[in-house]
This record gives structure tokens, sequence and C-alpha cells, in this order.
């Protein structure tokens, strides 16, 4: 079972070591992962800290939530499943209700304007 938590409002410059460090004062830390932008590398402000009990999460939460830790509070709590998202089948724009585009040979003027409620007279 996961005893995983999540750790909000980090300053940029707080590493894995730092957060494991800190979070070793309320028992024994699993893992630690800062979560990082995938293009630059830096932090993005939040990681999830994993303890190895029930008893340490809740120690750990009731520890350090509101913590300052470079100067920021931090904000701890129990790391919630990530959201299941529709299987879309993929493709751009899926899974808004919507079709594609004009189907190949595009519209015709008269259908562009009389479905985006221009003007279009006969």
């Amino acid at each position: 079972m996961e005893y995983k938590l999540y750790v909000g409002n980090l300053s940029y410059s707080v590493t894995e070591d730092d957060l494991r460090s800190l979070f070793a004062g309320a028992g024994t830390v699993v893992s630690v992962s800062v979560v990082k932008d995938r293009y630059t590398g830096s932090s993005k402000g939040f990681a999830f800290v994993e303890m190895s009990s029930a008893a340490e999460m809740e120690e750990a939460i009731k520890k350090f939530n509101n913590y300052a830790l470079d100067n920021r509070n931090l904000k701890v709590d129990k790391a919630r499943p990530p959201e299941q998202r529709p299987s879309s089948g993929g493709g751009y724009g899926s899974g808004r209700g919507g079709g594609g585009g004009g189907g190949g040979g595009g519209y015709r003027d008269q259908d562009r304007n009389r479905r985006s409620g221009g003007g279009y007279r006969r």
C-alpha cells in the first residue's frame, strides 16, 4: 500500500535530498520525487514524498503542513490518485464532442457562410 504525500508551495531551489532529510523527522522515507518541467528541468514547485506507514504519513502531515522552508509555507497533504482521463481514441481535439474538418475538399463558400451564421443570401 502506498503512503504518498503531496508537498506543494516549494521553493524552486529545494532538492529531493532536502525533502528526504526534512521528512525523515517524521519516519522512514521510501521515495521522494520533485516534479520538474520536461523541457527546462527546473522544479515546478511541488513534490511527492512516500512514507513507509500510515502513521508516519499522518505524522508528516501534522508536522510539516504550513512548515516554513526557504521562506515558504509548505502545503502537505495525502496525495490523491491521478485523475482518469477519458480515452478518446487519440487525435488532435478529440473527446470534445466535435467532428473533424471539412473532409478533404473543404466547404464551398455558401456552406461556410451558412454554418458560421454569415450573411450569405441567394
